[in-house]
């Protein structure tokens, strides 16, 4: 059972700072270098597989071990792109670019488990392998490997796994993440036999439906608000550049609030809503596979916040990621005409939706997000669930979801 540790990398000297800077950098330079052959190479019909003579570059500023896992993770990234698109009824978008000129390069790296070694105590630290010429550079001894100290509380001890490094540059922070293999007698299991269904929709985030006839929503106003807010300045900073400049460090540090008020607010999500559906006794998590979160809405202001503010594989990664912690399994199902079926009739051509609301010819009105997650878990199932009268809603106050008492749901949320 594999859990994950995180901690902060806390470099002591403008050095260290800039060594694992320039790591980072060039691992992120090698994943676009390879993704764009591949990407070249799938959209002319050429195997993907072939590419060749990319590493060499990077070998010796990264070390041989680091670029090889790398690109393994690329691998990794493809595999599970062919697979979707066996599995799917849409056409899934091949993997991406660590950020672009706009949105300011994502810096990470991935270490393999024997290369790197973490040390807990009085003086924490993790060591970490550097390439030939960064030891020339920098005075390195040929089997030295760069040292830095660390902050944090492991909360898992077990068989170290691969180790993910990242570099926020709003923060101006270090982190690593520790894959880690503990015993499955430390697993938590589920309090029971139940399963759930999640819609990820543009107004709401999630919409959720459980086989025991309860049912969750958690509300996008506030989260959109902002990430709104911040496209605004991000576009008045933009018209104010001198002509010829693409971007500016002020940009590029609006692009990245942006991203952590998003990923903080979708992460707290997830982990609220896991939590909740573990102690629920649900045991199995169905969603919508990626395709169907970037179909077409019924305006043009939400299929922009369907397109433009959901990181969609990163919502679901950690999903998966939290749900193993739980002992919750996860599945990736087809959402076709989830949003558009009757859950009274059966009904899905002569349906019609306003906003959050669906209606039918049959009488019917409820709201669509809820009703994609029930006819989601239906279909999943095979089994028939009653929607609840009154739905829990949860608002964001940047800090955590909270219930909101006493509100029934609206065509307007």
């Amino acid at each position: 059972m594999r859990r994950t540790n995180s901690f902060e990398i806390v470099p002591q000297s403008d050095q260290a700072g800039t060594i694992l800077r320039r790591l980072l950098d060039a691992s992120a330079s090698l994943w676009n270098e390879l993704t764009y052959e591949r990407r070249q190479r799938f959209f002319t019909g050429e195997s993907v597989w072939d590419c060749d003579g990319y590493k060499d570059e990077y070998v010796d500023l990264i070390g041989s071990a680091t670029t090889a896992q790398v690109a393994r993770q690329n691998d990794q990234a493809w595999r599970s792109f062919f697979e979707l698109r066996e599995t799917s009824d849409h056409d899934p978008n091949p993997p991406g670019y660590w950020g672009n000129r706009e949105d300011g390069r994502e810096l990470r790296t991935f270490l393999r488990k024997d290369m790197y070694s973490v040390r807990w105590g009085e003086r924490s630290r993790l060591e970490v392998p550097i390439g030939r010429d960064l030891k020339d550079e920098y005075g390195f001894g040929r089997y030295e490997r760069l040292r830095v100290p660390v902050r944090g509380d492991p909360q898992w001890a077990g068989e170290q796994g691969q180790l993910r490094l990242t570099y926020d540059e709003v923060k101006e922070t270090y982190r690593a993440y520790q894959s880690v293999t503990v015993p499955d007698e430390e697993r938590t299991t589920p309090t029971g036999s139940d399963a759930a269904a999640l819609d990820i929709g543009a107004n709401v985030l999630v919409a959720c439906t459980t086989t025991a006839h309860d049912q969750y929503w958690y509300s996008g106003q506030k989260p959109f608000r902002q990430f709104r807010e911040t496209t605004e300045r991000i576009a008045d900073a933009k018209a104010k550049l001198p002509d010829g400049q693409q971007t500016s460090t002020r940009i590029q540090r609006l692009y990245r609030k942006r991203s952590r008020r998003r990923d903080h607010a979708v992460n707290a999500l997830l982990r609220d809503l896991v939590e909740r559906l573990h102690d629920d006794g649900v045991e199995t998590i169905y969603h919508g596979d990626l395709t169907g979160v970037l179909g077409e809405y019924w305006s043009v202001e939400a299929n922009l916040k369907a397109r433009t503010f959901w990181a969609h594989r990163q919502c679901l990664d950690q999903l998966a990621n939290v749900c193993e912690e739980y002992g919750i399994e996860v599945a990736s199902v087809s959402e076709a005409w989830t949003s558009q079926t009757c859950p009274e009739c059966g009904e899905r051509e002569q349906t019609r939706r306003h906003r959050e609301t669906l209606t039918c010819p049959c009488g019917f009105e409820g709201h669509a997000d809820l009703v994609a997650s029930q006819t989601l878990l239906e279909q999943a199932t095979n089994t028939a669930v009653r929607s609840t009268a009154r739905p829990v809603r949860f608002q964001w106050d940047d800090h955590q979801w909270s219930p909101v008492e006493g509100v029934a749901v609206g065509p307007n949320e």
